[in-house]
């Protein structure tokens, strides 16, 4: 797949926490049309000089329509901090689209469960809309340990019914994602996670017990996006590889997590 650098303006930006921030950037409806579900972008923090490296952000949603590509970024360190201080009207050096995507199913009428964790919901979004639009059945749960974790609650109802477990029970049911009653009362043909290593272990391995197939987005820490510089290879069945360019969507079935 061919890969992009270009300067993009920022058309949008919503604080949805003080640590949390979507940048809508404007991009031509030819250029959107080529990005798979589950793939990210690099982008360069220019307005600090201590960092370097472009920072891996996941791809969240995708607005053909409206010529939009929205970014959902976690505020962790000065990188994102950076970014997140970019207004309207500026423009950002982005590297995309990268890495593999999420699976689109060859069969119709699927019924389809999200599972997303953190920061880890960001391209759950995308991924629920694009399978929706193709006549999909779409289940999210969305897992957080308090209210405030769960993000953007109505833009997923828009795709699909939206199951919450948090830690303390002030939203949804009290819990983790693989003790929600959904689990129990329904019958899914496919599986997506993203989110903290443990949660999608744990999501692996009720998806294994289960014989359901399963995907994960990996979030191991990257630097080139590119696959030249090593900094997130994964060991898989098939020896160690790169997530930035062999995922970072992996089926359960190529990681070696002991399922």
């Amino acid at each position: 797949m061919k890969k992009y650098v270009s300067r993009l303006p920022i058309v949008g930006k919503t604080f949805l926490r003080a640590d949390y921030v979507v940048l809508a950037l404007h991009v031509e409806a030819n250029l959107l049309r080529e990005i798979r579900p589950g793939q990210f972008v690099q982008l360069k923090a220019e307005h600090t000089s201590s960092v370097f490296l472009r920072r891996p952000i996941s791809i969240h949603f995708v607005d053909v329509e409206r010529e939009q590509m929205w970014l959902l970024i976690h505020i962790i360190g000065e990188g994102t901090e950076a970014l997140a201080q970019c207004e309207v009207g500026q423009t950002l050096d982005c590297l995309f689209p990268l890495g593999n995507g999420f699976t689109m199913p060859a069969q119709a009428g699927r019924q389809m469960l999200l599972i997303g964790g953190g920061v880890g919901l960001a391209p759950m979004l995308g991924y629920g809309a694009a399978l929706a639009a193709q006549g999909h059945t779409v289940t999210f749960l969305l897992g957080g340990r308090r209210d405030v974790d769960i993000l953007q609650y109505d833009e997923f109802c828009k795709y699909g019914e939206v199951c919450i477990t948090t830690e303390y029970g002030s939203m949804g049911e009290r819990g983790f994602v693989t003790q929600h009653t959904v689990l129990a009362q329904r019958r899914f043909d496919h599986i997506a996670a993203c989110g903290p290593k443990p949660m999608m272990v744990a999501v692996a391995r009720y998806a294994a017990a289960h014989d359901i197939d399963c995907e994960v987005s990996l979030e191991n820490m990257m630097a080139c996006g590119l696959g030249a510089c090593l900094c997130c290879v994964e060991h898989t069945v098939k020896g160690n590889v790169c997530v930035c360019t062999e995922g970072p969507v992996f089926n359960i079935k190529q990681l070696n997590w002991q399922l």
